[in-house]
């Protein structure tokens, strides 16, 4: 480990170690005694739109400009972000891009932090090796590989529900899951919720205080907290520390779905450029929480990513 260190300088490590320990929803291994956070249960095709039904206020009227609801948690020892979210595309084609392990790179890899990801099928299970690193332009020895396991949760003609998991992942991380579920709902359009867990234990914490101390200092979430005399959506109302970040990149994982699903239209030899342009557009309507580069770096960064997956062997 302290090899692994001397690579980096504090500011940087301090990032790196936030990256793994956050961005792609691992906690630091938890110590014996500390509660492990559950998985969180796929609901069914009726028990969704009944949430759709409910959630249709919130829908409706937010801040995001979008049928979009977003919700976080916190507790002593795991994060949890949801996000639901009416999309203007039909269930079929929702079903056919997101419940196949091979598109889940195409998703993932819009992500600033993740640098590579290589799906592997066969008779022992659906695997995503993704490696996750800092934002800028690094080789891969410099970031971390983990091994997510992809399981088809459940599916009928009208609803799917697919978990990604893993174990174990660097710094000594473990249990965390990506899930999405998604039912079809009137007028052709699908509901999908997307969750995204952790959990962390004290040295993580600890890990996590020092990045938000510094690096991240600035760093809001989208939920507010409605002070006295305060406009509900103004600057100060939005709340920073683990739920902010857990808010922000769950977000940035939804807009990758997005993305994705509206690239589909565009000819097969188009749509990777598309995909780029899209969740860079859509991320910086959320320029306050979200913004990390301008246009031109990410396109650069992602495009010379993209050359050297294709140049790997599978």
């Amino acid at each position: 480990m302290n090899i692994l260190f001397k690579k980096y300088s504090i500011g940087s490590m301090l990032h790196l170690i936030a990256i793994c320990v956050f961005c792609t929803g691992a906690g630091l291994a938890a110590a014996a005694g500390i509660e492990r956070p559950p998985n969180a249960e796929p609901l069914s095709a009726n028990a969704l739109r009944a949430r759709f039904a409910d959630l249709s206020g919130q829908l409706n009227h937010n801040q995001f400009n979008r049928p979009l609801y977003l919700d976080s948690t916190e507790s002593s020892s795991h994060l949890k972000g949801d996000i639901y979210a009416l999309v203007n595309y039909p269930f079929a084609t929702v079903n056919t891009a997101l419940n196949d392990p091979t598109h889940w790179c195409d998703v993932l890899t819009l992500h600033l932090n993740v640098k590579y990801c290589r799906a592997s099928i066969d008779k022992t299970g659906d695997t995503l090796l993704v490696s996750i690193g800092t934002k800028n332009d690094k080789p891969l020895y410099e970031a971390f590989d983990v091994k997510f396991s992809y399981n088809m949760v459940a599916t009928t003609p009208d609803y799917f529900a697919v978990r990604l998991s893993a174990k174990t992942g660097p710094l000594s991380t473990s249990d965390y899951h990506i899930q999405l579920e998604a039912t079809s709902v009137p007028n052709g359009k699908t509901f999908i919720h997307l969750t995204y867990s952790y959990a962390y234990s004290f040295t993580g914490r600890l890990a996590m205080q020092s990045y938000l101390a510094t690096i991240g200092r600035d760093k809001v979430g989208f939920t507010t907290e409605n002070s006295a005399g305060k406009s509900p959506h103004s600057g100060s109302d939005y709340i920073s520390g683990v739920r902010g970040l857990v808010e922000r990149n769950t977000m940035r994982y939804y807009l990758a779905i997005d993305s994705y699903l509206a690239a589909l239209s565009a000819p097969p030899e188009a749509q990777h450029e598309m995909r780029l342009q899209s969740w860079f557009t859509s991320t910086e309507q959320y320029a306050k929480q979200l913004h990390e580069m301008d246009r031109a770096t990410y396109l650069e960064i992602k495009r010379s990513e993209f050359r050297r997956q294709q140049k790997s062997p599978s």
